[in-house]
């Protein structure tokens, strides 16, 4: 979005051997405010060589038209990206930093507005009740997103067995993420590196573990990240 904002777009090959011979971990220092950012951490959608493809020429159309607004919010704060934010200044209205945009919540008294928030799926309680049960900082926390959900064709094929039957109470719904985060068990947090999943992590002290998962993503693998996050020397060093 921040790309988006300031107008740059860099259109590349779509290739396959793009994706496996190093080509998308080329740094771009041109890009203000992102200095060191690589073609693999920009949107997947700049990833084409066609400039009518349609959500290319959406994003820029809107980007065109935040130029013209009075004044732009951003659920961010100053500190966390003060340097995108001075890239920003320079080229849109006035911008304002409400975030972490969560903890507003805290301050709102009409119990109307408690319901509006940035999941969308309806809350169920019941798993901070089996999460009061665990250990402080034992439990990994998974979640990629409000969008991203895992049918039971999905399950099935999967033909694995949990390790333990969970009580229906014990099955960590997607919501109440905040709740979640903040809860003394949770220790680590799996996630899609989406902006909320971001921001709410940071504001709650969670380590994460933010991967690149591709369709040959392995077990093992995420194993061995979620071992280090909760009890390797790079683990303790984040949640200092």
């Amino acid at each position: 979005m921040i790309l988006m904002m300031l107008g740059i777009v860099h259109l590349m090959p779509c290739r396959c051997q793009y994706l496996t011979n190093g080509y998308l971990d080329t740094v771009l220092d041109w890009i203000p405010g992102l200095e060191g950012i690589r073609l693999k951490d920009l949107p997947s959608f700049l990833r084409t060589t066609n400039p009518d493809d349609f959500v290319l020429k959406f994003m820029m159309e809107e980007t065109q038209r935040a130029r013209k607004a009075s004044a732009i919010i951003i659920n961010t704060y100053q500190p966390l990206e003060h340097g995108v934010l001075d890239a920003l200044s320079s080229y849109l209205p006035s911008i304002y930093t409400i975030g972490p945009l969560h903890l507003l919540e805290n301050h709102v008294h009409d119990k109307s507005l408690t319901d509006i928030q940035s999941n969308l799926w309806k809350e169920e309680p019941e798993c901070l009740e089996w999460l009061d049960s665990k250990d402080p900082n034992s439990v990994v926390y998974v979640n990629f997103g409000s969008i991203a959900i895992l049918s039971q064709a999905v399950l099935l094929f999967c033909q694995v067995s949990f390790l333990k039957k969970p009580k229906k109470e014990a099955c960590l719904q997607a919501g109440a993420l905040e709740k979640v985060l903040s809860h003394p068990s949770v220790g680590g947090f799996l996630t899609h590196s989406g902006w909320n999943s971001t921001i709410e992590s940071i504001s709650y002290g969670v380590p994460g573990i933010g991967m690149e998962i591709d369709n040959n993503v392995k077990r093992d693998e995420i194993e061995s990240l979620v071992s280090e996050l909760m009890a390797g020397e790079k683990g303790k060093e984040m949640k200092k």
